[in-house]
């Protein structure tokens, strides 16, 4: 069975993990104690995925997103599993809410509106920008939106100054290439016959536990899985590393994935490049990953290197502290 973290936050108000998981039929959501001795599921269902979890740091509200039908809306529920409620809808996509500080129930988030055909299925969707939802009054405001680019993971410090990652916008919308057509049709006995064997594959490891294919050994067969629900997330990621293969630890996004500074009057600067996930910590430092490393960014500009890993998807700031998925 497939089982997927699907999003993982620290909560200051219960002293605890909270995370998500998620498999091919069902979700729940979940709290651990600080020292891993206990868990307590909070929460389940079969009609959606919980993703990017955010805990506010002055209540015991929980944001999340809500992933179903190939769009995603936010929700809140409390630390305890009780009051959950949706506060955004419409055909849009949704996700990784963040609270701000110093001002209760007031979220940021990314959004895109999905696109469709005159059949009305999904055909594409438009680029990502950032809003600030007042969870009281539902009053929404832009912060943040360009043409070309999406505006990934928004985060507020305390000098509510603003933060994301910036990256080129791909509509999924690839003109007709003839050369690829071409190939297509040149390789499709071959994926036929890999597909039938995919088929038998499927049975005998249903039966037997083992599979038609035993060629490289478990470790390299795990990190294949890692590798395609990363792959599932990310543009170009093997691209990417492989043009950095002499790196110490290689960006596995490309450089024009920017960690962006925006202050209250929306100014940008760029702080980093090659940033795959980040988060702000108490004393307004800012850690990062750029799916090989973690690294530390001071007040000052200062970057340095915390740990090295393989393929490090998101990271969590506690207390000064981090943490890795």
């Amino acid at each position: 069975m497939r089982v997927a973290i699907s999003g993982a936050c620290w909560s200051s108000h219960s002293a605890k993990w909270l995370y998500a998981l998620e498999t091919d039929d069902i979700a729940g959501l979940f709290a651990l104690e600080a020292d891993g001795s206990q868990e307590q599921r909070l929460f389940h269902t079969s009609d959606f995925n919980f993703r990017d979890l955010s805990a506010d740091p002055d209540g015991d509200l929980i944001a999340c997103s809500l992933v179903r039908n190939g769009g995603s809306n936010l929700a809140i529920i409390r630390t305890n599993g009780k009051d959950f409620n949706e506060i955004t809808e419409g055909d849009s996509i949704d996700l990784a809410p963040s609270w701000v500080p110093g001002k209760p129930n007031m979220i940021v988030f990314q959004s895109a509106g999905i696109a469709r055909n005159q059949k009305g299925q999904q055909s594409g969707r438009g680029p990502f920008a950032i809003h600030q939802l007042s969870i009281e009054t539902a009053d929404m405001t832009t912060l943040a939106e360009e043409k070309n680019f999406d505006l990934l993971g928004p985060k507020v410090n305390s000098s509510s100054t603003l933060f994301y990652i910036r990256r080129p916008y791909r509509s999924g919308q690839e003109p007709v290439s003839w050369w690829r057509f071409i190939l297509d049709i040149l390789l499709l006995p071959f994926r036929a016959l890999y597909a039938i064997f995919q088929w038998m594959n499927f049975f005998s490891v249903k039966y037997t536990g083992r599979p038609l294919s035993t060629s490289g050994n478990a470790q390299m067969r795990e990190q294949d899985v890692k590798q395609m629900m990363i792959w599932g997330n990310l543009i170009d990621a093997s691209a990417a590393a492989k043009g950095q293969s002499g790196e110490d630890a290689p960006a596995l996004v490309p450089k024009s994935w920017e960690l962006v500074r925006q202050d209250q009057n929306g100014q940008t600067e760029v702080v980093a490049r090659g940033v795959l996930s980040f988060d702000l910590c108490p004393d307004d430092s800012i850690i990062y990953s750029n799916g090989s490393a973690v690294y530390r960014l001071d007040r000052d500009g200062k970057s340095s290197q915390l740990l090295k890993h393989q393929l490090i998807e998101h990271v969590v700031a506690r207390s000064g502290s981090t943490s890795n998925l």
